[in-house]
């Protein structure tokens, strides 16, 4: 039983150490947390979709709203200062940053989805990595994006309100300093993708 206990002491401080680290960098703004947009059903978006009208649009379910302002919450406990966020011009991305309460959202096009022809994978990747090439940023940075967005720019496929922290600055091959379940997700909820 001791041997295992000591495993256990052992393996802990590394993974809250690691989680530290990234935790702290996105503090110190020498890293972005980048994440895909909350919970919203279905995948792509309807015919007729026009980006000026959230009514054309897949948008937020309840859990995707609860998913964004828990998101608020524990950003909120990670850092009590100003905290910047960008994100896709599209509803779900920006309602996500809203409910998230932290600042007036950013629109960024480079964070626009790509899926179905409607952008451009390669300049958009290339312009978000432009845009975040600085070693360092004024302050913690957060980025609300779509999930083919996020999957070019980090190789993951995440679910529905997920993140990473990501190192600056910003490159083609990203570093990945840690990944973030939405929080208090219930599990098996990875409904809703690009």
């Amino acid at each position: 039983m001791k041997v295992l206990w000591l495993t256990l002491i052992l393996l802990l401080p590394a993974t809250s150490l690691a989680d530290g680290d990234a935790w702290q960098a996105w503090r110190e703004g020498k890293a972005l947390l980048l994440m895909r947009h909350a919970l919203a059903p279905g995948s792509g978006d309807p015919a007729g979709f026009v980006l000026e009208n959230c009514s054309t649009q897949r948008n937020l379910n309840d859990e995707g709203r609860q998913q964004a302002e828990r998101w608020g919450d524990l950003l909120r406990a990670q850092h009590s200062g100003a905290i910047s966020v960008y994100s896709s011009q599209w509803c779900r991305c920006l309602d996500t940053a809203r409910l998230m309460a932290l600042s007036a959202p950013q629109p960024l096009p480079p964070l626009n989805s790509f899926f179905a022809g409607r952008g451009d994978v390669d300049k958009q990747t290339q312009a978000l990595v432009q845009q975040f090439a600085a070693a360092q940023l004024p302050q913690p940075t957060v980025l609300v994006t779509h999930q083919v967005n996020f999957t070019a720019l980090t190789g993951i496929f995440p679910r529905s309100g997920e993140a990473v922290i990501i190192g600056l600055p910003l490159t083609q091959q990203v570093t990945v300093l840690a990944r973030i379940a939405a929080p208090y997700s219930p599990p098996g909820n990875s409904s809703g993708s690009f």
